[in-house]
């Protein structure tokens, strides 16, 4: 890019960022999306448990009635819209009290509401599964395709996805096999709600004196909640930026020993005992709808379509980054025998981020604690507003919501810029609080939809985060890491915010969980950018200072000398989940443990003696056999992020910006994913620029 461009594209993001960001009125912008034909929904909240519970019985008497109906049609009285578009109306209507209630679950500061939410999800889950068993509404579909009907688009995927997902569920067995995988599916939702519940709910505090701390920012343990006595600091292994602090900073190895065996052993008195349960159920229900293992099960509707590829995906990384990993084990290993004079010394579990990081600081003069400085968060909100805003072609205002959970609670209205049609909305709760989730995510409140008399359902969604909050005398000072995290999911509420899937399943995050990730991967590419960082990141003392090339060439450098541990570490989480789903049955369920510590031993560090990593591995629910997908995602999101670094304006170029908005976001699911990425990218997809980016040898 010529200089004078270059340096026009700065000064025109410098101002966007100094700008804030303006407000709107909620009525005018519902008026508004009349005009294009289209509806904003803000959702009404249950704020008590008998609201909860409410819910839930209007919910599965509204199902009940508009399944009955579907189910009570006469062969003549058949077609496509009162069969297959009925029924992903009535999924619909279900999902927007299943999504609300879920959020709910996760960030409602009363604990009665969370406990009444999970009882509701529950029982929401089971009676949601005895959709899939409704003999009339199967016979009134089955009724439709036998018609052979001449569909395509959207319209045929919504045909051919609905019939094969009565097929999984068994609805072609026999009666009596048939309401056997019923009962085992209802069983199965109240376990795996559970459990995830109880790693939301999982805490442990650990008290540390000053001297134990030695090494932890003193920032850090200024704010306010850890310094709890004279010399007292409270930590909870459960919050995620306290955990890292601690791996990351503290000289001693028994305080980072002692954090990683409480974080390791969160939830396990209670899941263990219910993952037991999970495994094999998901196993039994599998073998009886005639699929080898639950993977291969999961696995069917996903882009690697089953186990066998998944594993050898995994299996193919793990050797090509032997050698690299080899090479940062030994670098590490020689950074604790000079640290600790102990020429015998043993890398651990618990030593492994304290040594990349000492690693970063020694040999790249990269401190990242030190960059937090350029990370104000606010800052750093307004900076990837600006970016998005440009590359995807939008407008971005604050609105005041009419309802909030918590006091910081941000409402963002989301327009297109250049027709002013909107878009959608965005919520943003960003810092933790004692009963609310405890890691990162989006999750989506209202889908994207074409509603029965034409117009379209604009979606609403919300980031569920946990940065450090701001203190009294500074801001939330985020580390270049969490940069990354927050432009990963506000990635997933662009997806969501950005569909026009017709079809409720196909719209926004619905596309096979194995690509799902891809999108919001391939946006961590921007804080790497030094372009993109100058268009935001400023030390919050004095804006005009900016991170300095060479620093953030050395934190490239950095990242890619330890990027083989951490690499390693994602394919042990992804191997250990298909090792339960292939490997365990009724027969070996006491097994469990052992055998997902040994998978993740023999793949990464081996994990603390006594410990249950897995109880506290949410993943294992909603990823159930399918966390290989962060890293098959991760290779996509590597070639996608290619257009943008060969594109006249990088990545803040207005053309590949609006084709992944036209070929990604804006087409969701509705469209099978191989041909969404091609589209994109105007080629089929390499796996060669993911291992040019870890640095693993080829895989061929």
């Amino acid at each position: 890019m010529p200089f004078k461009t270059t340096l026009l594209l700065l000064m025109s993001f410098v101002s966007l960022v100094g700008a804030q960001i303006k407000t709107a009125d909620l009525a005018a912008f519902q008026e508004r999306a009349a005009q294009f034909h289209s509806v904003i929904t803000i959702p009404t909240f249950e704020t008590t448990p008998g609201e909860v519970a409410a819910t839930i019985t209007r919910t599965i008497a509204n199902g009940n009635a508009a399944l009955d109906k579907l189910g009570a049609l006469k062969t003549n009285q058949i077609n496509f819209t009162n069969t297959f578009i009925a029924l992903d109306r009535i999924d619909y209507q279900i999902a927007l009290s299943a999504n609300r209630l879920s959020l709910i679950e996760v960030t409602s500061t009363n604990a009665a509401v969370r406990d009444a939410a999970t009882e509701a999800i529950k029982q929401l889950s089971e009676w949601s599964v005895g959709i899939d068993y409704r003999e009339d509404v199967y016979r009134a579909l089955k009724a439709f395709a036998a018609t052979q009907p001449a569909l395509s688009g959207e319209d045929k995927k919504l045909f051919d996805d609905t019939m094969r997902d009565y097929r999984r569920a068994g609805l072609d067995l026999p009666k009596a096999e048939r309401d056997e995988v019923e009962r085992l599916r209802k069983e199965l939702t109240g376990l795996e709600t559970d459990f995830e519940n109880n790693v939301t709910k999982a805490t442990n505090s650990l008290v540390f004196t000053k001297a134990e701390l030695e090494g932890v920012p003193e920032d850090f343990l200024a704010q306010q909640g850890i310094k709890t006595g004279d010399d007292k600091y409270t930590l909870k292994a459960n919050i995620t930026f306290h955990y890292l602090m601690v791996e990351d900073n503290a000289k001693r190895e028994d305080t980072r020993r002692r954090m990683a065996i409480a974080q390791c052993n969160l939830a396990r008195k209670v899941n263990i005992p219910l993952l037991q349960k999970i495994i094999v159920l998901r196993d039994e229900i599998a073998h009886r709808l005639g699929y080898a293992s639950f993977a291969d099960y999961a696995i069917e509707t996903r882009m690697a379509k089953n186990s066998a590829t998944a594993i050898s995906f995994l299996e193919s990384l793990k050797k090509g980054l032997q050698p690299k990993y080899d090479r940062e084990l030994a670098e590490f290993r020689e950074l604790k025998i000079k640290d600790t004079g102990d020429t015998n010394a043993v890398v651990n579990y618990w030593d492994w981020r304290y040594y990349a990081n000492m690693l970063k600081k020694t040999k790249y003069n990269v401190d990242a604690e030190q960059l937090r400085v350029y990370f104000p968060y606010q800052r750093v909100l307004n900076g990837m507003f600006a970016i998005y805003q440009r590359i995807f072609g939008l407008k971005f205002e604050r609105v005041n919501p009419p309802y909030k959970w918590v006091d910081n609670l941000q409402l963002y209205a989301v327009s297109d810029a250049k027709t002013g049609e909107p878009m959608g909305m965005f919520y943003l709760d960003m810092f933790p609080r004692d009963g609310k989730y405890n890691h990162f995510a989006e999750f989506g409140i209202i889908e994207g939809k074409q509603l029965p008399d034409g117009t379209y359902q604009r979606p609403v969604c919300s980031l569920v985060c946990n940065f450090p909050p701001p203190q009294p005398d500074k801001p939330s000072l985020l580390s270049h890491d969490e940069v990354e995290t927050v432009f990963h999911e506000f990635g997933h509420a662009m997806h969501t915010i950005l569909t026009r899937a017709k079809y409720s399943r196909f719209s926004g995050t619905s596309v096979p969980q194995d690509f799902v990730e891809a999108p919001s991967q391939m946006l961590e590419n921007w804080p790497w950018d030094k372009k993109v960082l100058d268009s935001f990141a400023a030390d919050y003392r004095d804006p005009k200072k900016k991170i300095p090339q060479e620093i953030l060439s050395q934190l490239k450098a950095s990242r890619l000398a330890t990027y083989a541990t951490y690499y390693r570490r994602q394919l042990s989480f992804g191997l250990m989940d298909l090792a339960l789903h292939t490997q365990i049955h009724a027969t070996n369920a006491d097994e469990i443990l052992p055998h997902s510590n040994k998978v993740l031993s023999d793949v990464s560090f081996p994990v603390p003696p006594d410990t249950a990593f897995v109880a506290y591995f949410g993943h294992i629910i909603g990823y159930a056999a399918s966390y290989y997908g962060y890293a098959w995602a991760d290779a996509i999101a590597a070639d996608m992020a290619t257009k943008f670094e060969n594109a006249p304006d990088g990545f803040f170029d207005r053309t590949i910006g609006m084709r992944m908005r036209t070929e990604i976001y804006q087409v969701g699911g509705s469209r099978d994913a191989e041909v969404s990425i091609e589209k994109f990218l105007g080629r089929p997809r390499s796996i060669e620029p993911f291992l040019k980016r870890i640095g693993a040898t080829s895989t061929k």
